[in-house]
């Protein structure tokens, strides 16, 4: 294997809109990922085309931010091919959920799951219509959620 190889990890974080909760989760997840010590890839984009292009919502960013979080993503819509370039697709929610396995391909080869499967089962609750609190809260279940995750993908390489 050389030293410019890809990541056997390859993770897309997904909701509706994709400009709160995958950022802040594709965000969050480099971030514990980078300080674990484990090579990872990480994107998101949302179900819907509705923001494609823009930045994630500055609360997202303010919340990063106070975290000491790096962001920097253009919202973009979810493709079939994503279903082959990833290993792991985590929707933020059952609506999305649906969605990703309504439109998975035939030759997907991406496990798509709820993020929240790999904790407690939980949605991670959109929180574009609330307060600043509420992406707080998307913040720390980003974290917990994110060990989780690797807790669990890293133990099934080893």
């Amino acid at each position: 294997m050389s030293a410019t190889s890809s990541p056997e990890i390859k993770a897309l974080v997904v909701c509706l809109g994709n400009i709160c909760r995958s950022p802040m989760g594709e965000a969050v997840l480099k971030d514990i990922a980078q300080k674990r010590g484990i090579d990872i890839e990480v994107d998101s984009c949302g179900t819907g085309g509705y923001h494609v292009g823009e930045e994630p919502d500055e609360r997202t960013v303010e919340v990063c931010r106070k975290h000491h979080v790096a962001i920097n993503s253009l919202a973009r819509q979810v493709s079939t091919s994503d279903f082959i370039q990833f290993t792991h697709i985590l929707a933020s929610d059952e609506s999305n959920l649906r969605h990703l396995n309504r439109m998975k391909p035939a030759n997907a080869t991406a496990e798509v799951r709820l993020w929240g499967s790999y904790l407690d089962n939980k949605p991670i609750p959109d929180p574009y219509y609330g307060g600043k609190d509420g992406f707080e809260k998307v913040y720390e279940q980003c974290v917990r959620l994110s060990d989780a995750f690797l807790d669990e993908v890293t133990k099934a390489e080893s």
